[in-house]
């Protein structure tokens, strides 16, 4: 009997788009809730109880709350990426004003939903998480936009050759990540983020350009 229903293609092409649409819906229900209660504040219970299945579904479509936070994740900074991509080779100016410009479009992006990317950086901070999830800190493609445009610099001869790049990128990460303390202390917007981060990246570069 299991092998009639395993082998009937329409059975199990039903299983596969019910499965997909439970994915979905615990996906837009985790994304409402991480944007509006934060990483902490959500529980699995509560992604549940929004998307309409069982906490049992959940757990057997995402192994953790971190997992489902990294795919909500990915799926909303896939553009931004994109965005960047096209962008970026066009750029021009010092080093740092590249930086001032990639941040820029950084900080307006995610001004949409502060919320939702204070969750992000939250849950780089939660040691219970699995290390296939991807906080704020283990996003590497952003790590990699970053060391594109350092190593850019070096070849221009804006950065000096000796020095550790990564050293810098993880700088320049920590600095983004600490501004947004402004929009829960004082509800900066994606302007005021923005400033502030642009006299940051000029500290951080006065320690990189060549002497």
């Amino acid at each position: 009997m299991k092998a009639d229903v395993g082998s009937n293609p329409a059975a199990a092409s039903a299983r596969s788009s019910q499965k997909e649409a439970t994915r979905q819906r615990v996906l837009a229900a985790a994304r409402e809730l991480f944007d509006t209660l934060g990483f902490q504040g959500t529980t699995i219970r509560e992604v549940a109880r929004h998307a309409g299945v069982s906490v049992g579904s959940v757990f057997t479509t995402f192994a953790s709350k971190g997992a489902i936070l990294s795919e909500v994740m990915q799926n909303r900074l896939a553009p931004l990426y994109a965005e960047l991509d096209a962008v970026m080779p066009h750029v021009r100016g010092s080093t740092a004003d590249r930086l001032r410009s990639m941040f820029a479009i950084h900080f307006a992006f995610e001004a949409q939903h502060t919320r939702l990317f204070l969750s992000h950086i939250a849950a780089a901070y939660d040691w219970t998480l699995p290390p296939t999830a991807r906080p704020f800190g283990r996003t590497p493609r952003l790590q990699e936009i970053i060391g594109e445009c350092l190593g850019l610099g070096v070849e221009q001869g804006d950065i000096d050759p000796r020095l550790d790049l990564q050293e810098i990128i993880d700088l320049l990460m920590a600095a983004y990540a600490w501004t947004y303390r402004l929009a829960v202390t004082k509800g900066a917007d994606a302007k005021t983020m923005t400033a502030a981060m642009d006299c940051q990246i000029g500290l951080i570069a006065s320690g990189f350009q060549t002497r």
